[in-house]
């Protein structure tokens, strides 16, 4: 398994089409927690000095291959991996291919009434599914009782078959996790900054440029401060290359 491992990270083959079906049995049978995580450069490599972050990421149920680093990196080791998807793609494209009636889905966290206006705008989009928006934590790492309870017990009244949360990585991934017992029989996936995207509050790079694999460029024009963020992809390429080394 060790040569599966990506600066620490197991990596699991899982295509596409795996992966849809996989959830659809899972909603046709849930059993215990079940969770999507999403790879790319800047998580592998804050999991390479998180242990419970890097525990998270390798143990997902589903493993999404979100940044073209990790699978430039992947490819340069000779890591079999699953394709390319966002989370941001994948989270439409669960949607159109799981749509039937009856299917309840929270949409938690983002900006203040972002998660509510995008519930009421799938609603629109996905009739035969049950939206619900519900705003997050005022301060994600510090969560107060009250939100948490709260939360829980709208996913204990709602019932949910499916919780996307935007709260950003690490702190979405150790939620959902640190949380398996309320979250069981739940299908938990991270999105980042996905609601943005799917609600148009920020600009999609064009087709072409995220074939090309180049939407971080894109993103980082129309929003210069992620500048440092970008840092992280250099030492993920130094990091790949040692690693290619000591092979």
């Amino acid at each position: 398994m060790d040569n599966q491992k990506l600066l620490g990270t197991t990596i699991k083959n899982q295509s596409k089409e795996h992966i849809l079906e996989k959830i659809q049995k899972y909603l046709h049978k849930p059993y215990a927690f079940f969770h999507i995580v999403s790879l790319n450069p800047e998580n592998i490599m804050l999991a390479k000095t998180d242990q419970e972050f890097q525990n998270i990421l390798s143990q997902g149920d589903i493993q999404l291959i979100d940044g073209v680093g990790v699978a430039l990196g992947c490819a340069f080791l000779n890591i079999d991996r699953g394709e390319r998807m966002t989370g941001a793609d994948f989270m439409e494209i669960m949607l159109k291919n799981i749509k039937k009636e009856g299917l309840r889905v929270v949409l938690l966290g983002g900006q203040a009434n972002l998660a509510k206006e995008l519930a009421d705008c799938y609603h629109r989009k996905y009739p035969e599914i049950s939206f619900l928006g519900e705003e997050g934590f005022e301060d994600v790492r510090n969560p107060s009782k009250e939100e948490i309870d709260h939360i829980f017990e709208v996913i204990a009244d709602y019932k949910p078959q499916i919780v996307f949360a935007a709260f950003g990585s690490p702190d979405q991934e150790k939620f959902f996790a640190r949380h398996k017992r309320e979250f069981a029989g739940i299908i938990c996936m991270g999105v980042g900054g996905g609601f943005d995207f799917a609600a148009g509050k920020i600009s999609r790079a064009p087709v072409l440029i995220r074939r090309m694999g180049l939407e971080w460029l894109y993103r980082l024009i129309l929003q210069p401060w992620r500048w440092r963020r970008q840092i992280r992809l250099i030492q993920f390429m130094r990091e790949v290359l040692k690693q290619k080394l000591k092979q």
